[in-house]
């Protein structure tokens, strides 16, 4: 299964971001749920006004994420 455009990664910052809505837009995300991995890096569900779920942001990707999922990002 291939996570294709909606899969991208900033090595730089090392986090990643699933979209699970099309075209999510700056200021869509009113609400972030995190989740912590002690000593590992975070998960963000972002949430809409209408609590529907946009996208996954993955901080600290390189702990949390296998290196051939990394590698299907654009």
């Amino acid at each position: 299964m291939s996570l294709g455009e909606r899969f991208t990664y900033d090595l730089d910052s090392d986090c990643a971001y699933v979209e699970l809505a099309p075209r999510v837009a700056d200021g869509d995300a009113v609400e972030q749920v995190v989740v912590e991995r002690e000593g590992r890096g975070d998960i963000v569900l972002d949430f809409d006004s209408a609590g529907r779920l946009l996208g996954v942001e993955i901080v600290g990707a390189r702990a949390l994420l296998t290196a051939e999922t990394l590698a299907e990002a654009p």
